[in-house]
């Protein structure tokens, strides 16, 4: 099977004091293994067993498997949710993700206000999205599992809103959580990164992420999901 669960892109503690050894062993080593142990076993002996997990969540879209999309689609938004933190993360961004911010949005301000008042006014479990549509950014939210990976939007960077991303460390304290996501963990490099990939593919909206994905998992081992 190539659905696996990819190593964290950083050590355990790497984003404390923003978010705790306690929470990433229990939101990575629990609920993010759960979700692919799952999907694993929906589609053992199926033609999708040896598809990719992208490949994956949009067959299950469009054949409206609702409990085949619900694990591949939450397998697949966690993997994206590391690598959109870095214990280097926060700042400024720079480069072409900084032009198309301030192109979309007016300037990096508005952006972080825009996406702060999205995922706190966000109701329920989800995902706070910044997606490239056509040539303009967007900030999009996605209830539950949902993904624009099943779109055609290209995924840049995601924020995960469920309460087990933050409750252990922040309680009710949502607000307090997003703000030191923006402030302290963005990873602007993986951003950037999905932008470059998607702009010089421009004939390959659904599956663009990948090569930003693989450039930045560059000589890290990946390890199976338990079978």
């Amino acid at each position: 099977m190539n659905v696996i669960v990819p190593p964290l892109p950083y050590a355990m503690d790497a984003l404390e004091p923003y978010i705790s050894r306690r929470t990433l062993a229990a939101h990575f080593g629990r609920h993010h293994v759960g979700y692919v142990d799952r999907t694993r076993r929906l589609i053992d002996g199926t033609q999708l067993e040896s598809a990719p997990i992208q490949e994956i969540v949009q067959a299950s879209r469009e054949m409206d498997n609702l409990r085949l999309f619900a694990a591949a689609a939450q397998a697949w938004n966690h993997s994206f949710y590391w690598s959109s933190m870095s214990p280097l993360g926060s700042g400024e961004a720079k480069g072409l993700i900084a032009e198309h911010l301030e192109a979309s949005f007016g300037n990096q301000s508005a952006f972080r206000q825009q996406f702060i008042a999205a995922a706190s006014d966000h109701l329920g479990s989800g995902w706070i999205w910044l997606v490239l549509d056509s040539e303009h950014l967007k900030i999009i939210t996605t209830n539950n599992a949902d993904t624009p990976l099943a779109t055609t939007l290209t995924p840049l960077l995601v924020l995960d809103v469920w309460e087990h991303a933050y409750y252990l460390d922040y309680q009710h304290r949502r607000l307090d959580y997003i703000s030191a996501f923006m402030s302290h963990l963005v990873n602007w490099n993986f951003a950037e990164a999905n932008l470059q990939a998607a702009l010089n593919q421009p004939d390959r909206p659904r599956s663009r992420w990948a090569v930003a994905a693989s450039a930045a998992a560059v000589d890290i081992p990946v390890r199976s999901a338990r079978h």
